[in-house]
């Protein structure tokens, strides 16, 4: 190299990362045609990693602190440049520097709902929403699995990963918790701690330490939800006892009295409704179990029903398909 382009080479004599951008996580310092010079200075700031790069291999790895940078204080720099003796000339390395602050209340919630197993619902979908925070906990591992060699990437970036991860290890932690949802979602820091183990799991494969994580809300989906506050009006109105099944249907058929009632083919009318051809005084006596202490009324006779169906349809209150298929349940009974 001649004396003029040596001196036209532009030497680093201090490096140093001043994180004027929010929600940056890793950034890459300005080489371009610069050279860092031997016993140039290193600053690295609390809450900030700097990792020296060499052909894509990560060589060394600087903790916060002022470092002066020599033979002494590179060795596996040192060592994969062969470098026997004192550098006396500048040398190019790539220059990472990773914050390491805790990212706090990032939003998290399921986009989707996610079926699980419940012992008391069977299957059922559940949504969730929450907080949680995180921070780079090994810059060697995210450099490796996430960042890679870009030179800048960003809060933003990281986390469209993190969702990913985050349902993923939701629905297989919540899939095998065998907690009821009526538990999660009178408790939710027992649904939060049951995710968490998981997902920070999960999360340290990348590099990343899951700091803090909890859910605000779980729900589910409306339909369900509907389902949900029918089943419990049903217990408050006399329980659901052992027979759960039970006490659900004397629930239903309770409610379908007082409609029926208003209806001008009254009881029959529930009976040609059902089209099984069992009159509403069985149905009560089998649904409400005994509620009434009356005997069931004897069966009406088939011919009876049949022109009791007739009357229904032939002042429009059961369209022909009801009665149609009523008649057929109705004479298949009589003929056997």
């Amino acid at each position: 190299m001649s004396l003029g382009s040596f001196i036209k080479k532009q030497f680093i004599d201090v490096l140093q990362w001043n994180e004027e951008t929010d929600g940056v996580l890793a950034w890459r310092f300005p080489m371009q045609d610069f050279e860092i010079q031997n016993g140039a200075i290193l600053n690295v700031r609390e809450s900030q990693v700097a990792v020296f790069v060499n052909e894509g291999k990560i060589a060394d790895v600087f903790g916060p602190g002022t470092h002066k940078l020599t033979t002494q204080t590179l060795p596996l720099l040192t060592n994969l440049k062969n470098w026997d003796k004192l550098f006396d000339s500048p040398f190019k390395s790539d220059v990472y520097y990773f914050s390491t602050r805790v990212q706090t209340g990032r939003k998290w919630g399921t986009p989707q709902p996610i079926t699980i197993r419940d012992k008391d619902f069977d299957m059922i979908r559940v949504r969730a929403f929450g907080m949680y925070s995180y921070r780079i906990a090994d810059a060697r591992t995210f450099f490796t699995e996430i960042s890679g060699t870009r030179e800048v990437y960003t809060r933003d970036e990281v986390e469209d990963q993190l969702r990913g991860i985050l349902m993923s290890s939701m629905a297989s932690s919540l899939g095998g918790a065998n907690v009821p949802f009526l538990d999660m979602a009178a408790n939710q820091a027992l649904m939060a701690q049951e995710v968490k183990d998981g997902l920070a799991q999960a999360f340290a494969r990348y590099g990343v330490g899951l700091d803090e994580f909890n859910v605000a809300s779980i729900s589910l989906p409306e339909e369900l939800q509907a389902a949900l506050d029918e089943r419990i009006s049903a217990g408050m109105k006399g329980g659901l006892g052992a027979d759960k099944m039970s006490g659900y249907t004397k629930f239903q058929v309770a409610n379908a009295i007082p409609l029926a009632a208003q209806n001008e083919g009254g009881m029959a009318g529930i009976g040609a409704g059902l089209g099984a051809g069992l009159s509403i005084g069985q149905v009560m006596a089998q649904s409400m179990g005994g509620a009434l202490q009356q005997p069931a009324p004897a069966e009406e006779p088939v011919e009876a029903r049949l022109e009791k169906l007739k009357g229904l349809l032939d002042k429009g209150l059961i369209s022909p398909a009801d009665y149609d298929g009523a008649k057929a349940e109705l004479l298949k009974k009589l003929i056997g």
